[in-house]
């Protein structure tokens, strides 16, 4: 497969803080979230919101009034009527299936400036009824006398209205294997060998990263955002300071009870968040005098087994850089979705580990398995610490990647993300 020419270029990406779900509907809808960073990015702009080609915004989640949330969002922004707005679903890559779609829109030269993004609002995902309870509303309907609703009210059973489908957790369970995706994290750690004690230190690390991130100023991309009450949310309120080997220790098992490693401490936070990249061609550079952060050289997407979804970052980077004639080394940092500690840590044992690369991914002929310096990998934490509000994530990863570049004076790096289902998708790019 030939690598893209066609040059397409990363101008400058804005995010919401990451709010961390805490027990009941957070203060923004996924669109609140969208367009509020939205409108911080195109305000700073060289152009007028109404000159952008075309919207694309990834969601996983879109409440049942933001139909089209893409679309939404592109109005409300006030991009106007004659800008087409679009969503795409990819499950935990909707954001960078976003970017992916922006790049082949401007490659094909239909568009040539493009806002790609990613939202989810987790905390509002919604609880079900089951369907013996739709049933039971269905048949009242029926009833067309008030002492055959009653009759038909009596038989209600206490059990059908108080048990709801909690939606969020149907979502995050794969209907084709039957795993929920922090039991397809568990299949890794065992496969890979990985402790508790070893997720549980990445965990750490992650939010002493994230923390340090926060203090030296590293999240540029952040726009503070304002609540109906007056209230401002200027960053990300998941990580923690106190955070300690000897403080996760102490959680339980979720997934695999009561012997499973993976627990919500070395687990991604649920969370609500958006994320914008504004990418556009040579021409569009040219004809705004804009001053490009990364040129996005390429992506790629795959396919392997929904029960070790997690190994999905290498399934899609590695064939990356095979096309690209590239070696770890010359990979100066990495951006890898944290789903899970020992997803990532079975990121960087699979591509090490030279049976595993020979037998999965036998395409890369002559590319030997290497092992990926952790110095260099989510430099400033991950998903553990900052959230992971799925439609968002590869966005974030994508632009946060570009800004790290950038920061640590690097040219070349990969953002790779895991995906529900068992997929992968990594993206290269060369800072500029």
């Amino acid at each position: 497969m030939q690598a893209p020419s066609a040059p397409v270029y990363l101008i400058d990406g804005a995010r919401t803080p990451f709010l961390k779900a805490r027990g009941g509907p957070g203060p923004f809808s996924a669109s609140d979230l969208a367009t509020q960073a939205g409108r911080a990015l195109l305000l700073r702009q060289p152009f007028a919101p109404s000159d952008c080609d075309e919207v694309i915004l990834g969601c996983a989640a879109p409440a049942p009034d933001e139909v089209n949330i893409g679309r939404v969002v592109a109005l409300r922004m006030g991009c106007g009527h004659a800008v087409p707005g679009w969503t795409v679903m990819r499950n935990c890559a909707s954001g960078l299936q976003a970017i992916d779609s922006a790049m082949s829109q401007i490659r094909l030269g239909r568009s040539h400036l493009v806002l790609a993004g990613g939202v989810d609002a987790l905390s509002r995902t919604p609880l079900l009824y089951s369907d013996a309870m739709v049933r039971w509303f269905s048949e009242m309907a029926t009833k067309k006398t008030v002492p055959a609703k009653l009759q038909h009210f009596l038989r209600l059973k206490p059990s059908q209205l108080l048990s709801p489908v909690i939606a969020l957790l149907r979502g995050l369970t794969d209907p084709v294997v039957g795993l929920s995706m922090g039991q397809t994290a568990e299949n890794l750690a065992h496969r890979f060998g990985i402790n508790r004690a070893e997720m549980d230190a990445f965990s750490v690390r992650s939010h002493q990263r994230a923390q340090a991130g926060l203090q030296s100023q590293a999240f540029k991309e952040i726009v503070p955002i304002l609540d109906d009450k007056g209230k401002i949310y200027a960053v990300d309120d998941g990580v923690r300071e106190d955070s300690s080997l000897e403080g996760l220790a102490k959680l339980r098992p979720v997934f695999d009870k009561p012997y499973g490693n993976i627990t919500a401490g070395n687990s991604s936070q649920v969370t609500d968040g958006a994320a914008w990249c504004l990418l556009a061609s040579e021409q569009a550079v040219q004809r705004y005098g804009l001053k490009p952060m990364a040129r996005l050289l390429d992506l790629q997407w795959a396919g392997l087994d929904p029960a070790e979804m997690g190994l999905g970052p290498v399934h899609a980077a590695l064939p990356l850089m095979h096309r690209h004639g590239l070696q770890h080394r010359d990979i100066d940092l990495w951006e890898i979705n944290e789903a899970f500690a020992a997803q990532v840590m079975a990121c960087i044992r699979a591509m090490a580990d030279t049976e595993y690369c020979r037998t999965a991914l036998p395409q890369l002929e002559g590319m030997a398995a290497g092992m990926l310096d952790e110095s260099r990998l989510n430099i400033h934490g991950g998903a553990i610490a900052l959230g992971h509000p799925v439609g968002a994530s590869g966005t974030r990863i994508t632009l946060h990647l570009a800004h790290a570049l950038a920061q640590q004076q690097q040219r070349r790096g990969i953002a790779a993300i895991c995906i529900g289902g068992g997929q992968g998708g990594a993206i290269l790019m060369e800072a500029l």
